[in-house]
This record gives structure tokens, sequence and C-alpha cells, in this order.
């Protein structure tokens, strides 16, 4: 008699408890970013409704604000791998945990209090890096109306890493999705003047965004005070008792994921300012091909984030097959599906980019085809771009995050942009050199950043050797 007959069940692979584990952690966190691109996205779909130069003048607003709102980001998911570290030493650490969630909001503060300065002076900034006075003066508008929702939007993460290090994201899933509903209601009153608001165009989107940041904010820490799961943590008790160990040790951490995300993201924002300068058609182009690219992009964003969580607990635990299986698996799964959306950007643009513009419009005409061209660039770039983001988040899981800084500043700034800057003027090639710049980028940090987690063993000897 089998052992299946007798009732003995056969031993699960790891590999499979691992793939298993890695899904089920990641698909809440993909599709909360996917919701909260959603928000984007439809601010861009609706501002193509005001016309191509008011999409231009959104691509600039956002091109600015995401910069410095990428580089806070970084040094705010220093709070994921560290919590999932503790937890993967002492599995119901509960006092470390909230001292980590709490200087983690501490951060997000004190980090807003300098971006909100700078963004207040968008318009000028725009016209002093040679930008259209009106495309600028439109820009500025929605930016200040925009930078309020970079704290509650800070605060969010702090919270969405602590319950994901719990492995419990389903609930940020839930309040991102209600945000997305509010921020289509919101775009929908605040630019067009419906239900009775006032017509504020452009500037009624970034009101729109910031209120909905605050939805989501007020909404998980609602969940994580009365929540029995989340509750015992008593995460905003004695909230203004400082842990400046604590404190200095996330910027540690922090200040390279900051520097990595900041140098992927500012190359993009200088291809669009770039963009601005060959045309508007060239900028609202772009911006319709890099939203696409930002969804698909959010599959392995999320995968990157949950293989951080999974990597950080084994190496919290001192698992060394535990960490490998972890980082291959989520590579494997980021790798195969932006595959997959880059056979559909190249297979099907136009498809696409009607979800942004109308393409029956024969103003459009231009915009549509250079996006058409920069959307076969951007498809060539999807598997390198999903390898990259989900190797980061492998070593990052490891607290491995200098070295990375160093490889993305090469990378993105060394060798995308220069190339793409050379391509794009002196060779006359105009935005399609300057996508090729940007896939090139790419392609050099995820070369980089795998070599390094494939010799991640010898690093730990070395680190070892010199402890």
């Amino acid at each position: 008699m089998s052992a299946n007959e007798a009732g003995v069940r056969a031993p699960v692979s790891p590999w499979r408890l691992e793939f298993r584990a890695m899904l089920a952690l990641a698909w809440p966190m993909v599709l909360t970013n996917l919701g909260q691109t959603a928000m984007t996205a439809t601010d861009v779909m609706m501002m193509g409704r005001l016309g191509p130069d008011t999409l231009a003048a959104g691509a600039l607003g956002s091109s600015l604000y995401f910069a410095p709102l990428i580089f806070g980001l970084g040094l705010i998911l220093a709070t994921s791998p560290m919590i999932a570290t503790e937890l993967g030493r002492k599995r119901h650490s509960v006092r470390d945990i909230r001292r980590t969630v709490r200087q983690g909001l501490w951060l997000a503060v004190l980090v807003c209090i300098p971006i909100w300065a700078a963004l207040w002076q968008a318009e000028k900034l725009l016209l002093a890096m040679g930008q259209e006075p009106e495309l600028a003066r439109l820009a500025g508008h929605y930016v200040h109306w925009l930078q309020w929702a970079l704290l509650p939007f800070y605060g969010y993460i702090v919270l969405r890493s602590f319950i994901s290090a719990l492995e419990r994201p389903g609930w940020a899933l839930a309040i991102v999705f209600i945000a997305v509903g509010f921020n289509v209601l919101g775009n929908w009153c605040f630019m067009f003047g419906n239900l009775g608001f006032s017509p504020m165009g452009i500037a009624g989107s970034g009101l729109a965004t910031s209120l909905s940041s605050l939805l989501m904010f007020v909404g998980l820490a609602t969940v994580v005070t009365v929540q029995p799961k989340f509750r015992r943590y008593r995460l905003f008790g004695r909230f203004w008792r400082p842990d400046w160990p604590r404190f200095f040790g996330l910027l540690k951490l922090g200040l390279p994921i900051a520097g990595i995300m900041a140098f992927e993201v500012t190359i993009f924002n200088a291809a669009a300012m770039f963009m601005g300068m060959i045309g508007a058609a060239s900028l609202a182009a772009h911006a319709i091909a890099m939203q696409i690219a930002s969804i698909s992009f959010m599959i392995p964003l999320g995968l990157s984030q949950a293989v951080t969580v999974r990597v950080g607990l084994s190496h919290g635990a001192r698992d060394k097959e535990g960490i490998s299986r972890a980082g291959w698996t989520a590579f494997v799964l980021g790798v195969s599906f932006m595959a997959l959306a880059a056979l559909l950007m190249i297979c099907w643009p136009r498809m696409l980019i009607g979800a942004f513009i109308d393409l029956a419009d024969p103003i459009n005409t231009t915009v549509i085809g250079l996006a058409v061209s920069f959307l076969v660039f951007a498809g060539l770039f999807q598997i390198v771009d999903g390898a990259q983001a989900v190797a980061a988040g492998m070593l990052r899981g490891l607290h491995d995050t200098k070295i990375p800084m160093i490889y993305a500043a090469v990378g993105y700034w060394g060798i995308g942009l220069p190339l793409g800057l050379l391509l794009a003027f002196p060779f006359g090639m105009n935005g399609v050199g300057i996508w090729i710049g940007l896939s090139t980028g790419l392609a050099v940090v995820a070369v980089l950043l795998l070599s390094r987690w494939l010799r991640r063993d010898r690093l730990d000897l070395a680190r070892a050797g010199t402890a």
C-alpha cells in the first residue's frame, strides 16, 4: 500500500511553499500599488480631456513632485526590512516593532518640511529649467495643491510596511481602492466643476490626490488602532518619545534606498524635462508612454516589496536557504510578468494609448505617433526594469543598500542619461534617443544588482570576518 493510500501526505517542496507564501504576500501589495498608480492614471486621463497643453503641464508638475517624493519614500521604506528582520529574529516582538514604526513616522514628518519648501517654488524651478512659461505656470499651480499629499502618503507607507511585515497586507489593499474611487470623484468634481463645485482645472487634480492620500492614512491608522491583530502593538502610544539609535538606524539604512530610488526616478524626470525642450507633443507622448510603463511596473514593484519582507524574515532567522528561495522565487515571477507586458506594449500600442487620449481627434495625431514609437522602447526595457526592481528588493532584505546605490548612480546617470542626450540632440533622434538611453541605463543596473546577489554568500563571509 502506497503512502497516499495509507493517508500519509508526501512532503511539500520548500520551493512550492515559498511560491505560495510569496504570492500570498505579493498579490495584495501588487494590487495596492496598482491602486495607487490608478490615481495618477486617472489624473492623466482627465488632464488629457482638457487638452495636450494641460497634459504636458501635468507631466511637468508630476515629474517635479515625484523626484523629492521618491527620495523621501526611500527613507520611509527602510522601516520594512527593519521590521521584517526583527520579526525573523524574534517572532513575537512588540516593543521593538512599535519603536521602529514610531521613528518611521517621525522621519516622515521631518522629511516633508524641506520638500514642501522646495515644491512651493515649482513654477520658478521649471522656468529655471527652460520650460515654456505657460506650461510652467499651469504645472506650478497643480503642484501647489498636490504637494500636501506627501505627509499622509508617507504615513500610510509606514503603516503599510508594518502590516505587510506581519504578512497581512490585505487591509492596505482595501483602503487604497476606496481612495481610488474617491480620487475619481474628486477629479470629476474639482477639475470640471461638477456637483456644484467651482471648476479648478488642473489644480483640482492636485486637490483630489491630496485628499485621497489623507483618506488612505486615516483609514489605515484606524485599522491598526482597532483591529485585534494590530491593536496589541499600540503603535501610537507614547508617540512623542524619541528613540535616537533606532531613528539614526533608519536613516543609515534608508539613505542608500532613497539614493537608489532617486537616481532611477530623477533620470525619468530629467527625460521629461528634455522632452519638454523638444516640444509639447513629445512631452505629452512621453507622459502617456511613462504612465503605461508605470502601471506594468507595479507588479515587479509589489514583488520587490514582498521579497524584502520574505528575505528579511529569513535573514533575521539566519536561514540561508530560505533567503535564496525567497529571492529567486520573486525574481522569476517578476521577470516572467514583465516579458508578457513587453509583448503587449510592442504588439498593441494604440489600444493602450487610446485609454489616455482620443485616437479619433486629428489634433492628437502627432502625439499618438510619438507615443507609439516610445512604447516600443518601453516594451523593450520591461524585462530589465522588472529585474532591477526585484533584485533591489532582494538585497534590501539583507540590509545591503550602499553598493546598490552606487550601481544605480553609475547605470542611470553615468551611462543612461548621457547616452540618451547624445542620441537625442547631436544625433537628432529626439525623443526616441532619450528612450534608448533610459533602456540602456536600466539594463546596466539590472546586471550589476543581480551579480551582487549572486555573490551574497561571499559578501556575508567578508562581513563576518570584519565583525
